[in-house]
């Protein structure tokens, strides 16, 4: 294994995990169910579908924003916002910081969204041209705001330091943690709390992509068996939501409080494909280009990675793309690494996908266990390569490769190593 000697000043590592997602609340809860290949998918419940085509998604039916925020205040939070404070929460103890945080300089936040509170937004429209009145919500302006999440999460921890939120699409989550790993390194915070987060299962979102045709509709009475990455009847990507936050700490720092490490931020990139708003790169480039380059970063060997997690998001061009661009970076050695995804059984959770898919792979690191690609029935012929179907492998990982590519051709790259 060849990485990157760092000074501990420079070496950023990570103590604690929170998740909401489609599985249930907490992170032991969503590996779990990823290692025993369930689905977090089932009908719709949170509007009408009577008249859409697609009526299924990945919701996070199990969270009660009520157990992490007072009533008064929930209701005045976009649900994506309500999502960051309850993972980040979880995050926070599960680091070992005190249940009542005190305000911090040298602690920061950078957590995003692909969309923020868009439910707000469109509430508040509705009722202000209903009442035809000149005067709009108070609170609906202010909640859909993307980087509100980011913000209800520095207030409850009381984290004074660099705050941000990076809107990447689907690239969101990855992204914020490799630049809050950043801005560790560059001396500018201590510890941070970053992720990402997506709570947007409503009618409006639904209908425009089902309107970019980017969503399964044959599934509906088989919501477990819609999200099919690799696999040769895939269809579409399937609408979730949830929330991924992890807390980074300056190696030195975690070590002086001799805080639980759970791995280190070897590497990051991210990269533009440049090329069409909604459609990849068909070369791969772009995605190519991140891997390639998060590789650099950490000063890692290709045939070092011990697994990928794909960004396999069931559309039938990303799964091909993402393959070939696999099989560039590694060579020969691509088919003898693992590779699996974790949305064939969360969906696609927008902006907090690559989050969530970061905690899968610190919990392989730490437990040796690969989550399989569940309903890989019927592999499509282009994609080749050892996607760990239906059934978790213990297999020794030591250092991982986590994929993020999104919407306008955001890629971003993530390199995980053991401790």
């Amino acid at each position: 294994m060849h990485t990157q000697h760092r000074d501990d000043a420079s070496r950023v590592v990570i103590t604690g995990l929170g998740a909401i997602s489609p599985l249930g609340v907490g992170v032991p809860r969503l590996w779990d169910g990823l290692i025993h290949a369930e689905s977090g998918i089932g009908q719709i419940t949170q509007f009408d579908t009577s008249n859409f085509d697609c009526k299924i998604a990945g919701e996070a039916s199990g969270f009660e924003p009520t157990a992490f925020i007072p009533a008064n205040e929930a209701r005045r939070m976009a649900r994506a916002s309500q999502l960051a404070v309850a993972a980040a929460t979880e995050a926070w103890h599960h680091a070992g910081f005190a249940e009542n945080p005190t305000s911090n300089e040298r602690l920061g936040v950078m957590l995003g969204c692909g969309m923020g509170g868009w439910e707000k937004a469109d509430s508040g429209t509705t009722d202000f041209r209903a009442r035809n009145s000149g005067r709009g919500k108070p609170f609906a302006l202010a909640a859909s705001l993307p980087n509100m999440p980011a913000f209800y999460v520095s207030q409850y921890l009381k984290a004074q330091g660099p705050l941000a939120s990076i809107t990447t699409a689907c690239a969101t989550g990855g992204q914020n943690i490799g630049e809050a790993t950043e801005i560790i390194r560059r001396g500018a915070a201590d510890i941070m709390i970053a992720g990402g987060v997506e709570g947007l299962v409503t009618d409006f979102i639904v209908a425009g992509f089902a309107g970019m045709r980017a969503m399964p509709t044959a599934y509906n009475d088989n919501p477990e068996a819609a999200s099919r990455p690799f696999d040769r009847d895939r269809s579409g990507f399937v609408l979730s939501e949830g929330c991924g936050a992890v807390v980074l700490e300056r190696y030195s720092h975690a070590k002086a409080r001799n805080a639980p490490i759970l791995a280190e931020v070897l590497g990051y990139a991210a990269s533009a494909d440049a090329y069409h708003i909604a459609k990849p790169d068909p070369s791969g480039i772009g995605a190519e280009r991140a891997m390639r380059w998060a590789l650099a970063n950490a000063n890692v060997d290709p045939a070092s990675i011990d697994y990928i997690n794909a960004h396999g998001s069931s559309t039938p061009i990303n799964d091909v793309l993402e393959t070939e661009a696999i099989k560039r970076v590694f060579g020969q050695t691509a088919y003898e690494i693992p590779v699996s995804s974790t949305k064939s059984m969360l969906g696609h959770p927008l902006g907090g996908s690559g989050a969530l898919e970061a905690i899968a792979c610190i919990q392989s690191l730490n437990t040796r266990i690969i989550h399989p690609t569940k309903n890989l029935d019927h592999p499509d012929p282009k994609c080749d390569l050892d996607y760990v179907p239906h059934t978790a492998r213990d297999h020794k990982t030591k250092l991982i490769l986590s994929n993020s590519f999104g919407l306008g051709g955001q890629n971003a790259c993530l390199v995980l190593g053991a401790i």
